[in-house]
């Protein structure tokens, strides 16, 4: 289903992310060439909004962001493919996020923009209130590098 659309679902590694409080953003995240990794993410409790950035530099929708509400209620899924940032917040406490990966997590390739970056304009539903000293310094995207 996927590979009919380019999209690469070998998934190697889930992965689940539990968020105690509501605002708690994680990301922009990314793995870089050649760890590029396809992730399938769901809401698994509570709700979230979740984010993608396309930074794939020949694509007709570069540097465009997408963003959807994830909930336990209605089971929806997203699909990030290789070459896009990925984030979320969290909406409700006690939030879970499950999600497969095509790739095993490498940290040397890990990789990552500012959720605030005002070169991709994202309106996130809600302030954030929670997030780690790595997601909060992510650097500032600069177009090639």
């Amino acid at each position: 289903m996927f590979e009919g659309h380019g999209i690469d679902s070998d998934f190697v590694q889930g992965n689940l992310s539990y968020n105690k409080k509501a605002g708690t953003l994680r990301g922009m995240h990314f793995q870089l060439p050649p760890a590029e990794e396809t992730k399938l993410v769901q809401c698994v409790s509570g709700s979230l909004y979740d984010v993608i950035i396309d930074l794939r530099i020949e694509s007709p929708s570069y540097l465009h962001h997408f963003g959807v509400e994830l909930n336990e209620k209605d089971k929806r899924m997203i699909v990030v493919p290789k070459g896009f940032a990925h984030g979320f917040v969290t909406l409700e406490d006690d939030t879970e996020a499950r999600y497969l990966v095509s790739e095993f997590y490498t940290p040397e390739r890990e990789s990552g923009v500012r959720h605030d970056d005002p070169a991709f304009g994202i309106e996130w539903p809600r302030a954030v209130a929670v997030i780690s000293d790595k997601d909060a310094n992510w650097p500032l995207f600069r177009a090639n590098g």
